[in-house]
């Protein structure tokens, strides 16, 4: 595929809707009681913004100049996507927004925790090393990092509410003096070469137009001698994108996940080498032999549960956890107490649940394929 073109980075339009959205939102109780202070207007505008990509788009009619104009526009894409879905990703998940593996009798914050772990122990990371984490969200694998391998992190994120959830954070667990988010473009990079011991990404890289783009530039600004770990979402080499029921799935995983253009694992390992890196390492973690799968949550299914404390989790995704916060959501939103747009957001999530339920019972997806590269040596 030919590089796509990077759109063009504005900061302070950027920071001028964060403000015109989300308010004050940012410093109150997550999840749906940050819903509560969002500005319809802007809210109305993000979401005609991001579904203008998807609505009336089906599978078997998707061209290949509209998957180009989502790749051209992917970073305004992404960044509307996480203005409307955070609030419902901290609400019934996690501030850490990622899969992960589980083990028998482990709880799921603990499961999460140690996928994050297991990253780091990949990349050998060593104390007071410079670690940049690209996508990182509202900050959950970033602490949990800084905290596991006593290393330096700069979390790099192109969603201003997302940026200063992550800060509020970091400064309620004392971490401040380790972590820095900052607002950028993983398309385009800021950083001074060669600046970071060490680079990672945690379902984050599949919102770039392009890996091999995104590998280059994380590529450019590593030492030589970094490394370089990903989880990265791929649709696996099973995968056959004439099968009308594959093309569904993966479309239906993009609408609801924000992603302008999901690839295969073939054509993930192509980039990274492509980008320069050593390949050391490359491996779907959902193929291990576990026996709880890693979309067990999203499936609804009380059969894994490990914890009781996971009861409300696993509950709001079965059909009638899902069928109450539709009712809900739907009900707040015509009485004005949430924007307008969020049932539309909640619905479209919850369909992509299922399709990545589905993907990955057919072995068709993995939001863990793990990549570890080798920056050369000069």
């Amino acid at each position: 595929m030919a590089p796509t073109k990077n759109e063009q980075e504005d900061h302070h339009r950027d920071a001028a809707f964060n403000i015109a959205l989300h308010g004050r939102s940012a410093n109150v109780r997550p999840g749906l009681a940050a819903m509560r202070g969002k500005n319809s207007k802007a809210q109305e505008a993000a979401v005609n913004e991001y579904f203008r990509h998807w609505d009336n788009k089906k599978a078997a009619e998707e061209t290949e100049e509209i998957r180009e104009l989502r790749r051209a526009e992917y970073a305004t894409l992404t960044r509307q996507y996480y203005n409307l879905v955070t609030d419902f990703y901290e609400y019934g998940w996690s501030s850490s927004f990622h899969f992960c593996r589980f083990a028998y009798g482990e709880p799921f914050l603990q499961a999460i925790a140690r996928h994050e772990h297991y990253l780091a122990l990949r990349m050998n990371l060593r104390e007071g090393q410079r670690v940049l984490d690209v996508g990182c969200g509202v900050g959950g694998p970033a602490r949990e990092i800084a905290k596991f391998a006593e290393v330096n992190i700069v979390g790099l994120n192109n969603n201003d509410y997302q940026i200063e959830r992550a800060n509020q954070y970091a400064i309620k667990e004392r971490l401040a003096h380790k972590l820095t988010f900052t607002k950028g473009d993983f398309m385009q990079m800021h950083f001074e070469s060669e600046s970071f011991d060490a680079a990672y990404a945690i379902e984050a890289t599949v919102h770039a137009p392009s890996l091999e783009g995104v590998y280059a530039e994380i590529y450019k600004v590593l030492k030589p001698g970094g490394t370089f770990a990903v989880y990265e979402w791929v649709m696996t080499d099973d995968y056959d994108n004439n099968n009308p029921e594959h093309r569904e799935l993966r479309l239906g995983i993009e609408q609801g996940d924000g992603i302008a253009n999901m690839v295969t694992a073939s054509m993930a390992i192509k980039a990274i080498k492509a980008a320069g890196f050593d390949l050391e390492h490359a491996e779907d973690l959902s193929q291990r032999p576990d026996e709880i799968p890693w979309y067990y949550p999203i499936a609804g299914s009380f059969k894994y549960m490990s914890s009781i404390w996971d009861l409300a989790t696993i509950a709001r995704m079965t059909w009638w956890g899902r069928g109450l916060a539709h009712r809900f959501i739907g009900g707040f939103e015509k009485l004005g107490i949430f924007p307008k747009g969020s049932q539309k957001t909640g619905d479209s999530m919850a369909h992509a649940a299922d399709c990545l339920v589905k993907a990955g019972q057919q072995k068709l997806f993995t939001p863990m394929f793990l990549m570890i590269g080798k920056k050369p040596l000069k």
